[in-house]
């Protein structure tokens, strides 16, 4: 795995209006998932400002949440394009997620009022500012009957998730609070690969996200781009662009072990 080294020094004491944006990572789920527990681990200790990141999970994975302890045994052996998916534990809630074709976003904040239904929709805000500056238009889920009982993330989609026009869901959240830190990440699908989603939950995937790509432009870029020029102005803040430093790698690291 690639990183870039660390082009500036993280603030050691934070300003509110100032942003650390962490580049976008491809990494195995286990990594990510530490990446994000120590950003809430450092923003609670008043070491780090709050976080936009974004990244991709390589191999590819399913995650878990914190607390979904019943999964199909099968999801331990599965293989895709001779590749073993990754069977990852979030330290959010929810249900399990397929990442493949899809990207992530993550956001370490505090200073949020409210209940999380309004701490969801507040931070939710720049999701749908920047989808809607791409052409998409998305709205709040409303969870059926069988979420409680359906291991699919995407399955069923709450007033936690973003979803088109027709109802169907793009964007999955979920989020950790410690104290007054809100940790928020979630997946949106861009190109699922339909055989391995049916492989994995039984059900069709949706098809993939039509946008209007210029020629030799990244879709994963583009996205990035839309989201992060929504977040400073839903958030009133400016970003410094700060990947993590080798320092900061070897306390991923441990927390992998």
């Amino acid at each position: 795995m690639s990183h870039e080294a660390f082009t500036k020094p993280a603030p050691t004491t934070p300003d509110s209006r100032i942003w650390r944006l962490i580049p976008h990572l491809e990494a195995p789920g286990t990594v990510q998932m530490a990446i994000d527990r120590y950003l809430v681990e450092q923003h609670q200790l008043g070491l780090m400002p709050a976080t936009l990141r974004f990244y991709t999970w390589s191999p590819p994975a399913i995650s878990l949440g914190y607390h979904q302890h019943q999964y199909p045994d099968r999801w331990q052996n599965l293989i895709w394009n001779g590749r073993a998916l990754d069977l990852v534990r979030r330290p959010t809630g929810g249900r399990a997620v397929l990442h493949q074709g899809d990207l992530t976003y993550a956001v370490v904040m505090s200073g949020l009022s409210g209940s999380c239904t309004q701490a969801y929709q507040q931070i939710c805000e720049f999701l749908i500012q920047g989808w809607r500056s791409l052409g998409i238009q998305l709205h709040y889920g409303t969870a059926g009957r069988g979420y409680i009982h359906n291991p699919n993330c995407f399955g069923t989609a709450t007033g936690a998730d973003l979803v088109l026009e027709d109802g169907t869901k793009l964007i999955g959240s979920a989020q950790l609070r410690r104290g007054g830190v809100i940790l928020q990440h979630g997946s949106m699908r861009l190109e699922p690969d339909e055989d391995l989603f049916a492989q994995v939950f039984g059900t069709e995937a949706f098809a993939a996200i039509k946008l209007p790509l210029r020629r030799g432009e990244d879709l994963i870029q583009l996205v990035i781009n839309a989201l992060v020029a929504s977040a400073k102005n839903c958030f009133h803040v400016d970003f410094a662009v700060q990947p993590l430093s080798e320092q900061e790698w070897e306390k991923v690291y441990l927390d992998c072990d």
